[in-house]
């Protein structure tokens, strides 16, 4: 992953580009690792670790962009049985690929915050969700917990502190929807990846019934930093109050320096685009930008000077999402890629609810003929009806996710659509979506 000089100070991407630097437990000290940990472990009382994260303002960096600490807070106070927290590693949003670069280039950092957090919340048993892809990831993870352990930062009475903090990795098989919490924690218990209905929520009752935090990998990273420098500096970084610290966006597509960016959070798209990724890789102009990962809607050239935090990119109909900015160029046929969009999001989908797992279907047959000049006007309403009967009537947000690049393409490119269908019927290849025997 190509990355360009930094114009700011990187924090979570930092030690990764100092010479020689491999991840092992030596380099990680070596440039300060496990300091934080040493700082509170027995000298600072759980609660209060979690006042600095909620102070801080960090919020989630997997997608919905929750504060963790809050999220934290939501654990109940008077339970004495056995807490869980789930590092969320099921990192399979396309165009997204910064948390896989921490597990394999700086493991020990995310091993420091998920100590933190287990300490903070009093969970002794913390599991590292890994996609199932990501073997290399999950090695590296495995012999870092193991020379962590030997050294007395995980495991029993860490650091003479007596406290336990026990951390596993967990392959999943691939499924994208286990990136939603509640399906994580069915596969992490052995079962089928499908969604809960909630309530109950993780909080309270999460892996196996009990008490649980799901936290991304990200944002258990930046924890060592809140603790070490204060979550008064980490609140002064990005766009306080809402959307503080700094930010991993992951940019790919037509630019010439795909890669992962580290900075702070309120930055534009122009800047990112054209400053950190170099503009775009040929002499053709920008014609969209997704903002943060393929279930966000598109953003066209006159959003570049929009801010990259939660609260502009809301404001302008998409979402920060898992920070992956995918650019094309113009040429690049919108109805094309809301349809390979589509056959990803139809082909992840776990099945549970019937308006995604039929609607999905007929989402991509309609926009595979519309690609194939064989569509209709009526097509374009008929996608319409099934995205909005589609959004909102699922149990967890992945139906909203699938529809949001076809309805975000009809609104900004509909005459892309239009000009095909145009040409079907000017060919008289247009023909109706219905049943193969019903055609004979």
């Amino acid at each position: 992953m190509t990355m360009a000089k930094p114009k700011y100070e990187l924090i979570l991407l930092k030690n990764m580009l100092q010479p020689g630097y491999t991840g092992s437990l030596a380099d990680y000290e070596r440039a300060g690792g496990y300091q934080a940990l040493r700082k509170i472990l027995g000298k600072v009382a759980p609660a209060e670790v979690t006042a600095m994260v909620t102070k801080s303002g960090l919020r989630g960096r997997g997608g919905a962009g929750f504060p963790a600490g809050i999220k934290w807070g939501f654990l109940p106070k008077d339970y004495q049985g056995p807490k869980y927290l789930c590092c969320n590693a099921d990192e399979s949003e396309p165009g997204t690929f910064k948390d896989r670069q921490l597990m394999e280039r700086d493991p020990h950092q995310v091993l420091e915050g998920i100590a933190i957090a287990c300490y903070a919340i009093g969970a002794e048993t913390a599991y590292i969700y890994i996609r199932g892809e990501f073997v290399l990831g999950a090695k590296i993870l495995e012999k870092a917990i193991a020379e962590a352990r030997a050294a007395g930062y995980l495991g029993k009475n860490v650091l003479g502190a007596g406290v336990t903090i026990d951390v596993w990795v967990h392959r999943g098989a691939g499924a994208y929807i286990c990136g939603e919490e509640t399906a994580l924690l069915e596969s992490l218990e052995g079962k089928r990846g499908l969604p809960r209905v909630k309530p109950p929520f993780p909080a309270t009752a999460g892996l196996y019934g009990k008490p649980t935090v799901i936290n991304n990998v990200e944002t258990l990273a930046n924890l060592p930093h809140i603790i070490t420098r204060g979550p008064e500096w980490f609140a002064s970084i990005g766009s306080p109050p809402k959307s503080t610290g700094m930010r991993i966006f992951c940019v790919s597509g037509h630019v010439k320096r795909p890669g992962n960016y580290e900075v702070p959070m309120g930055i534009t798209c122009r800047d990112l685009i054209f400053e950190h990724a170099g503009g775009m890789r040929s002499d053709k102009p920008l014609k969209a930008i997704i903002p943060g990962g393929a279930s966000a809607s598109f953003f066209t050239p006159e959003h570049l000077d929009v801010k990259l935090d939660f609260e502009s990119v809301a404001q302008a109909g998409s979402m920060l999402g898992s920070g992956g900015v995918t650019v094309m160029e113009e040429g690049t046929s919108m109805v094309w890629a809301a349809l390979r969009l589509m056959e990803f999001f139809h082909h992840e989908s776990c099945g549970k609810c019937s308006p995604c797992r039929e609607g999905s279907s007929w989402l991509v047959q309609t926009l595979r003929r519309i690609v194939n000049k064989r569509g209709r006007m009526q097509d374009l309403e008929t996608l319409t009806d099934l995205c909005q009967n589609i959004a909102g009537r699922t149990v967890c947000a992945f139906g909203d996710a699938e529809v949001a690049p076809i309805l975000s393409t009809l609104k900004y490119w509909r005459h892309e659509y239009e000009e095909l269908i145009r040409t079907a019927e000017a060919n008289g290849s247009s023909e109706l979506l219905m049943p193969a025997a019903a055609r004979h």
